[in-house]
């Protein structure tokens, strides 16, 4: 299955706390923070969720 690395670019603050618990849920704590998931429909559902916040990238293997 493939990767993808998960970059939080912009601030939770002032975001409702079901995008907050998105966040979390995919284990971004932090600005700048990069995270790294398989690429299954559950994890890019909250990608999608949260795109604005986030920048995301496939990782080559």
């Amino acid at each position: 299955m493939a990767k993808i690395k998960v970059k939080q670019v912009k601030s939770r603050i002032n975001r409702p706390a079901r995008q907050k618990r998105t966040l979390d849920a995919l284990g971004l704590k932090k600005m700048n923070q990069v995270v790294e998931h398989e690429a299954t429909p559950a994890i890019l559902g909250m990608v999608n969720a949260v795109r604005h916040l986030v920048t995301v990238e496939e990782v080559a293997e």
